[in-house]
């Protein structure tokens, strides 16, 4: 997870001790952190659920200092940097003369955090033969060693996260019905940054501070079209990759003042509504560039709202909160007059033909 945060205004002592790495105040970040402090006293079993980079290391770190395990060991297991067939070895330990290589007793992840916190990462990862083992031990509580028939007795508090849709996996049989349900019994659902993009500038300056620090450079300066463009980007790779790009803008830094380094990058993953927005002129208020990226990306999206193509998934946000925007900034599909566009305001601020090619559901919403 290396330095990268996520970020909340401090509140009690305990709280800002944990949260002290966790960078931002936005809703939808807010809304996790709150599960964090709901499930983090309990010894439930927390399922955290996000694309890559979002920082569900982080947050899994939360739970533990927030919970009565805090001084207890913090255990991690990457499911799938480690090559399958010494997995189980990995999990559980093994004794001496277990299978081919084995010349020494290793302990176990669960052995090791025992009375703490094991935090499995992408355990979506792990094989079906294995699944079962997984299964008892988050049941029962105890596990063998491979090549000792011994039971051993743990108390474990797990953690896992995955950027995999278990549903879809358990659908298709790669994924136990009952392991996903055992694991999730508390779901957290990390934020994409492009769904918090107020966050951005938050970010952006901590980790110019850290790395400004780090190599002994002095950065003053953020121009605000470096700054727009950071925040409008899609950000496929999330924090990480704005935290790797920041780097690379630290280090390119002349006289005190941070360079854009997506200016390359935009052509290739930004969508052009987003490269656009980077150039407008810097007069432009925030109310008339978020009206002009919510139009370029209906345009792009040939004026469709929802589903997965729609203009909302591309703007990273829930078809109403797109509709909402639209009706009170008066943005409808425009009309064609004589070859003209001209845009067209309807009562409610949306036409029918702004839901063009969604699917409705049974109660005559559209399905996002």
């Amino acid at each position: 997870m290396g330095d990268y945060a996520i970020v909340t205004t401090p509140g009690p002592d305990q709280v800002e001790r944990v949260f002290e790495r966790i960078i931002g105040n936005s809703a939808a970040l807010e809304s996790v952190l709150d599960q964090v402090e709901q499930v983090a006293p309990t010894d439930s079993t927390v399922l955290i659920e996000g694309e890559t980079g979002t920082g569900k290391e982080l947050i899994a770190h939360a739970v533990h200092n927030a919970s009565q395990r805090c001084g207890r060991a913090f255990i991690k297991l990457n499911c799938a940097a480690i090559p399958l067939d010494l997995l189980e070895s990995e999990l559980f330990g093994h004794e001496k003369g277990a299978f081919t290589g084995a010349i020494a007793q290793k302990i176990g992840r669960f052995e090791m955090a025992d009375k703490g916190t094991l935090f499995l990462d992408e355990v979506g990862d792990i094989p079906p033969a294995l699944q079962p083992k997984l299964l008892r031990v988050l049941q029962e509580q105890e596990f063998e060693r491979l090549g000792n028939g011994r039971t051993h007795k743990v108390d474990v508090r797990l953690v896992a996260a995955t950027n995999r849709d278990l549903m879809k996996m358990v659908a298709r049989g790669q994924f136990r019905s009952d392991l996903y349900y055992r694991l999730n019994v508390f779901p957290i659902l990390l934020p994409a940054l492009r769904e918090r993009r107020e966050d951005i500038p938050a970010l952006v300056t901590h980790f110019v501070k850290l790395f400004t620090r780090r190599m002994g450079k002095q950065v003053e300066s953020i121009p605000p079209e470096t700054m727009g463009a950071f925040q409008w980007y899609a950000w496929p790779g999330n924090i990480r990759e704005l935290q790797n790009l920041v780097e690379r803008a630290v280090i390119l830094s002349r006289d005190g003042v941070l360079p854009n380094p997506l200016h390359k990058r935009r052509t290739e993953v930004m969508p052009p509504t987003q490269h656009r927005f980077a150039a407008f002129p810097s007069s432009m208020t925030l109310e008339d560039s978020d009206r002009a990226l919510i139009v370029e990306t209906l345009e792009q999206a040939g004026w469709v709202v929802g589903g997965p193509r729609g203009a909302a998934a591309k703007l990273g946000l829930k078809r109403t909160t797109l509709l909402a925007k639209m009706r009170r900034m008066g943005i409808s599909r425009p009309i064609s007059f004589e070859g003209a566009e001209v845009f067209g305001t309807a009562p409610d601020g949306i036409g029918p033909e702004n839901t063009q090619g969604e699917s409705r559901n049974d109660d005559g919403d559209s399905e996002t």
